[in-house]
């Protein structure tokens, strides 16, 4: 029992560190943050493999890293918290999925969608105050339509280009002991 809570205590630390890694070839587009990238692969493959409690962690850990080493873009300690660490640990819902046929790639989903409301909320909460009413040649009524249509603009191409790999890592993953 306790080999198994060392080894897994490393596979996190591995994912995490991959995670890292995967965050500096990410494609820029807005900015005040936000890219595509495959930066949330290894810890929803962790949370999948590992469950939902140490994919939570190990995304909370990533997010934080992440916001202090990797160039975070933050207004204040809220948004620390909700844009990086929250939203990060979010990705680790990821292992919900982890009994469902295809629960890679599902868990996948479940952890992109579950960062973007998190981002969401941060979009309406703290950056309401500094949303521009124009997009991309769009007007924006309000910070909800607004935080909608900026955190979909990076969080659904990361999350099906995360989803796509996952659903063809899934077969040689599952052969990998646990």
């Amino acid at each position: 029992m306790k080999n198994k809570r060392v080894l897994t205590l490393c596979e996190g630390a591995v994912c995490i560190a991959l995670a890292y890694a995967l965050s500096f070839f990410e494609l820029d587009l807005w900015f005040q943050g936000g890219s595509i990238g495959l930066a949330m692969l290894p810890i929803v493959v962790f949370a999948w493999r590992r469950g939902c409690g140490w994919g939570v962690m190990a995304g909370l850990i990533f997010g934080t890293i992440k916001c202090f080493y990797a160039g975070g873009f933050a207004w204040g300690w809220q948004s620390i918290l909700l844009d990086y660490s929250v939203a990060y640990a979010m990705v680790g819902l990821a292992g919900i999925c982890r009994k469902l046929p295809h629960g890679l790639a599902c868990g996948a989903v479940v952890g992109g969608l579950s960062r973007f409301v998190i981002h969401y909320i941060s979009g309406v909460t703290i950056y309401a105050i500094i949303a521009p009413t124009e997009l991309f040649g769009i007007t924006f009524l309000n910070p909800w339509t607004y935080s909608l249509a900026y955190n979909l603009g990076y969080i659904l191409p990361s999350t099906v280009l995360v989803a796509l790999v996952c659903f063809f890592l899934e077969k040689p993953l599952n052969r990998l002991p646990r």
